[in-house]
């Protein structure tokens, strides 16, 4: 005697709906192999491609993360440097007056420190440097080596 057996499987298929719901419940932030473990931990089993392509169909992406600004770890003199300047941008000809100032640049690599020298005159940049640490170390150095180049 032969006996067939018959089983009914019902299986819960994600549904879009499913899949932008976890999306936007997470501020947007997940991506699809999130999206999946939330799938998953709901008790639907399915596969990271097909999430992956749900959440294609409905143009859901997730937002990168926001890069931090470095922290600043150095030492903090008591007092400011002196206005020299005294707010007068005017230089009445070149080489008389010169700003430096530096700033950072997220790269693949990490943080990268730009000091920059610019003429008041020309109001062109004369000299730059770059350095993998920040340090006030940066910009000064840049203007003694062009005081040491310019005599």
């Amino acid at each position: 005697m032969n006996y067939l057996l018959v089983v009914q499987v019902f299986v819960r298929i994600p549904s879009g709906a499913l899949v932008k719901t976890s999306h936007l419940g997470s501020d947007r932030t997940y991506g699809a192999r999130r999206v999946w473990h939330d799938v998953l931990a709901e008790g639907i089993a399915c596969g990271l491609h097909r999430i992956e392509r749900l959440m294609r169909a409905q143009a859901l992406r997730a937002r990168p993360r926001r890069r931090r600004m470095p922290a600043g770890k150095g030492e903090r003199s008591a007092e400011p440097a002196g206005n020299v300047l005294d707010r007068q941008f005017v230089a009445s000809a070149p080489n008389r007056k010169w700003i430096a100032d530096f700033t950072y640049i997220w790269t693949a690599e990490g943080w990268l420190y730009v000091a920059v020298v610019i003429d008041l005159f020309s109001r062109r940049v004369v000299g730059w440097s770059m350095s993998a640490r920040m340090s006030a170390q940066l910009p000064v150095e840049r203007l003694k080596q062009m005081l040491y180049n310019s005599n």
